[in-house]
């Protein structure tokens, strides 16, 4: 009887670090695309109705935009190429309840190798059929040296 419990709990302890696996893939897969400027591949990991919200944050002081995802995959696709950016994932905490995800993510931005900003990124993210896609993603974003 001992045994049968202890491999239940070896199974379900590997279900869910399997599922955060395919969450955190869904999420490189996403700011890969970003780094390329490969729009149909972050689309790829998106739900239909992205929706995207940024905090910018400046002297204690917030102020909350919004974005389409439309509008944002057009200023993806119109970064330069010679524009080198990468956005660090510092880490991840990923909770699951059943098909519904979020993921809390502290990140840096670089610009040409050179630290742009920082913040966290806060990710919704619903099974789709067997496939995470980010429903929502709202981040705050702070200048480097604050």
């Amino acid at each position: 009887m001992k045994k049968l419990f202890i491999i239940s709990i070896m199974l379900c302890a590997q279900g869910i670090f399997a599922q955060e696996g395919e969450i955190k893939k869904t999420i490189q897969t996403f700011f890969d695309g970003l780094q390329t400027r490969d729009t149909v591949k972050m689309q790829s990991v998106s739900y239909k109705n992205l929706i995207l919200e940024s905090v910018t944050e400046h002297m204690g002081e917030g102020k909350l935009d919004f974005e389409t995802a439309g509008e944002y995959y057009k200023q993806v696709a119109r970064i330069p190429q010679n524009l080198k950016i990468e956005e660090k994932i510092l880490s991840y905490k990923v909770q699951v309840d059943g098909t519904l995800a979020h993921v809390w993510a502290p990140y840096e931005f670089y610009a040409n190798g050179k630290l742009s900003h920082k913040g966290v990124n806060s990710f919704q993210l619903f099974n789709d059929r067997g496939n995470w896609k980010i429903i929502y993603i709202i981040d705050t974003r702070r200048a480097a040296g604050k």
